[in-house]
């Protein structure tokens, strides 16, 4: 099944402030695509486009599925969703006073995931072992690993065709951003999922990406795969300490 994600010439912001100048990117079929950059330079805001969140001034978000080509900037987020996209926020945005089973079923509410529910949850708890052990505590009283686990499981739940990724490092430690990040890869291997991936962490995201954008204040000033990535003089003076 063919799916393409097609970002052109997008602008957007909030109020008078723009976030995104000119951004174009593409997510085909099976890859996984990271979108790297600092905190405050766009990543959440390219993400909320792609979802329906925030509309764009400028440019177009399309999504073509199977040979149908679908303007994503002039759809509800819950339109969104029903074609297979799910998103996994920065910060998880988890419900906390439900149990961590409350919080996955509600994450199969798409029409076309309900009937996989079984299926999705034994994907969820073979992924993440530790939430079928914790399936009746309370999400706002896990560790944060625990909850990203949680948050990445629950949109899984929703039987997606793209899944967006938020910052999965975010308040983890080391060991367990490598451990999130590895999950992340092994997901889109064996699930056949495309992946697009927001993150600030360039090493920990390019071991497991096909390739990736340097977004730096709303611009893509890099698009490139992993290994020209790594000879970047951009990335080299932004990430690893280098001179450009």
């Amino acid at each position: 099944m063919a799916l393409s994600l097609a970002i052109r010439d997008l602008d957007a912001g909030y109020g008078a402030v723009k976030a995104l100048r000119g951004v174009s990117l593409d997510v085909a079929t099976g890859e996984t695509v990271a979108l790297l950059g600092t905190n405050g330079n766009g990543k959440s805001t390219l993400m909320k486009c792609v979802m329906g969140l925030v509309r764009p001034w400028r440019g177009s978000v399309t999504l073509d599925l199977d040979g149908t080509t679908h303007d994503l900037g002039k759809m509800s987020a819950e339109t969104i969703v029903d074609l297979g996209v799910a998103l996994v926020p920065e910060g998880r945005r988890l419900f906390p006073r439900l149990t961590v089973s409350e919080n996955l079923m509600l994450g199969a509410f798409r029409r076309a995931a309900r009937r996989d529910i079984d299926r999705n949850l034994a994907i969820a708890f073979e992924t993440f072992p530790v939430l079928k052990e914790r399936a009746n505590q309370l999400a706002g009283t896990m560790s944060g690993g625990q909850q990203q686990m949680l948050a990445i499981a629950r949109a899984l739940m929703s039987s997606p065709r793209l899944l967006l990724i938020d910052e999965p490092s975010v308040g983890l430690s080391p060991l367990l951003v490598s451990q999130m990040i590895t999950k992340i890869g092994e997901l889109g291997e064996r699930f056949d999922l495309t992946v697009l991936m927001a993150e600030q962490n360039f090493n920990q995201a390019v071991r497991i990406a096909d390739r990736g954008y340097i977004i730096v204040h709303g611009e893509i000033v890099v698009a490139a795969n992993v290994d020209e990535l790594h000879g970047n003089d951009i990335v080299k003076r932004l990430y690893l300490g280098g001179a450009a």
